[in-house]
């Protein structure tokens, strides 16, 4: 399964974007700050350009694990369905922990994709019943024995 999260609204301290399922638009996301960050610059380019907390993860194609339970999350509402399972995206450069889960606003992230409706400027709405329709299909293609990839465009 391939996801594809492309950017289409960057501002001071949000930026906004489709989350597409193979081809497919799905729902909106929200992450931080887009600082013009991606996969092919060295690791001092990339720590040089991120700020802590504040900075969506670099453009490029990650892995994304289905199998690893969130210290963080895994007693949340939306967790719990899932063993406390969170999607965590492998291997992106500068960053670590970086997770697909519910939230609200560029306050809930912390390099993470939040996913739902944009229904508000600079936020989203219908947050955790996106994640669960979500989670449903990565859970379900998990267990066909599919690998799971994002790409961030």
């Amino acid at each position: 399964m391939k996801l594809t999260n492309k950017r289409r609204y960057t501002a001071q301290t949000y930026t906004i974007g489709t989350l597409s399922i193979d081809s497919m638009p799905f729902c909106d996301t929200l992450e931080d700050t887009d600082r013009g960050l991606h996969v092919g610059m060295t690791s001092k380019e990339i720590k040089a350009g991120k700020v802590a907390g504040k900075t969506a993860i670099p453009k490029g194609l990650y892995t994304v694990n289905m199998n690893t339970v969130s210290p963080r999350f895994k007693a949340r509402s939306w967790a719990r369905p899932y063993g406390g399972i969170v999607p965590r995206l492998e291997c992106v450069p500068g960053f670590l922990g970086v997770l697909i889960h519910p939230g609200n606003t560029a306050a809930d992230t912390e390099g993470c994709i939040l996913v739902g409706r944009n229904t508000v400027v600079g936020g989203l709405t219908e947050s955790v019943k996106t994640y669960l329709k979500l989670m449903d299909l990565l859970v379900a293609a998990r267990d066909r024995g599919e690998t799971v990839t994002i790409e961030i465009v």
